[in-house]
């Protein structure tokens, strides 16, 4: 079966009581038994809900694995990975480019409790290798990374943390299982926010992990209902609605990347732009080799100040001003003020992260109105440039 088979087949049969083409949403908190312990597989939708099911055996089966688990966010997602395996005295390694709220959740609640957390360039195996050792139970990688979109070698990195005994978790999100398939590569674990691109229409919230062995799903899965961060029926039902076009938007969204990344590359108030599909971008090869396509994702450099970015980013028509990602809508963010603004700026400036880096998430949008959105943007930074010169050289 086909990617965009699975998205509309995989686990989604007719309702068999009415016929019904799409399944009802069992909105129930319980279930009738017929005696003491006697359910027909369901007795309290903390623990399992049908629409729930439905949604984790497609997730499951478009990341190629049997399990799943959702959650009620992405970071509830993520907790439950790095609670079922984090003790006191065990490591954590992880790139410098991450999620804010991942380096959040790691430096201001793990790393409390007795965890060390290892953050470098990961990308550089020799130091990776180094870097992982006995105590290191989980190798944590998102590719692309976020906001950056830094590549790294998902193969490579099993090898060195399975050598020592570790897992190896990769976010998923930003390339979702259309454009790369982690575990065909040897990842353990993968996560995502469902949110985003999975989702696809900014509007719901939601988290997923999963797991290609029972050993290691096991604990995670016991965290789902024994903390309980489950998401609703109905959002479970929105996000099946939204996965069955998942291929489409995900072509729509990296055509339109690739003509945004084009159309910034070069011009002269861009300082960087960072897109895999770049043949210069440090992790293009890499990126051939794993991913079947680059994603959807641009970020970039303004060449000038953040003031230069706030006139910008306030000002266009069909990006709007707004953190998340992946939806038919186009969306821009300022990282450093936004989705990593938990992370405090001289550790953003150590790891590379600008002030004036730039994140676009471009929707299902026409490509030329949004390159024209954007190359507009910059002309009239162009053109307040110059009054400011003007001003400048008049009063003098």
């Amino acid at each position: 079966m086909k990617f965009a088979t699975k998205t509309i087949h995989a686990g989604q049969p007719s309702e068999p009581e009415t016929g019904s083409l799409i399944a009802p949403i069992f909105q129930t908190s319980t279930y009738e038994q017929e005696g003491p312990g006697e359910d027909k597989g369901f007795n309290y939708s903390r623990t399992n809900n049908p629409t729930r099911q439905r949604l984790e055996t497609i997730l499951a089966e478009l990341e190629g694995v049997e399990y799943a688990a959702v959650f009620a966010s992405g970071l509830a997602a993520e907790n439950a990975v790095l609670q079922a395996y984090l003790r006191p005295g065990d490591e954590i390694v992880i790139p410098n480019d991450v999620y804010g709220g991942t380096y959040r959740i790691l430096n201001k609640v793990y790393q409390p409790i007795g965890v060390t957390i290892k953050q470098f360039d990961v990308s550089n195996l020799e130091a990776l290798e180094k870097a992982i050792t006995s105590k290191t139970k989980l190798v944590w990688i998102e590719t692309p990374t976020n906001p950056r979109l830094l590549i790294y070698d998902i193969v490579e990195t099993v090898r060195l943390a399975h050598a020592k005994g570790a897992l190896v978790v990769v976010d998923n999100t930003f390339a979702t299982p259309y454009f790369q398939q982690p575990f065909e590569l040897g990842a353990d674990i993968v996560v995502h926010s469902v949110t985003k691109y999975l989702g696809g229409h900014s509007d719901t919230i939601q988290g997923a992990a999963m797991a290609k062995d029972l050993k290691v799903f096991e604990p995670i899965k016991f965290l789902q209902n024994a903390t309980g961060a489950v998401p609703s029926p109905f959002d479970c039902w929105l996000t099946l609605r939204g996965l069955k076009t998942l291929e489409l938007r995900m072509e729509r969204h990296a055509e339109n990347a690739t003509a945004i990344a084009n159309a910034l590359y070069g011009h002269p108030l861009v300082k960087q732009v960072y897109f895999p599909g770049l043949p210069d971008h440090p992790g293009h090869a890499i990126a051939k080799k794993q991913m079947t396509g680059f994603g959807g994702m641009v970020s970039f450099e303004i060449d000038g100040t953040v003031a230069d970015v706030v006139s910008f980013v306030k000002s266009r028509r069909y990006f709007t001003l707004a953190e998340s990602l992946g939806g038919v809508k186009s969306l821009l963010c300022h990282p450093a003020t936004m989705t990593h603004a938990s992370i405090p700026a001289e550790a953003r400036a150590e790891l590379g992260l600008s002030d004036t880096l730039i994140r676009l998430s471009p929707g299902c949008e026409n490509a030329k109105d949004l390159v024209e959105d954007l190359l507009e943007g910059l002309a009239q930074l162009e053109i307040e440039r110059k009054s400011t010169k003007a001003v400048a050289v008049s009063a003098q």
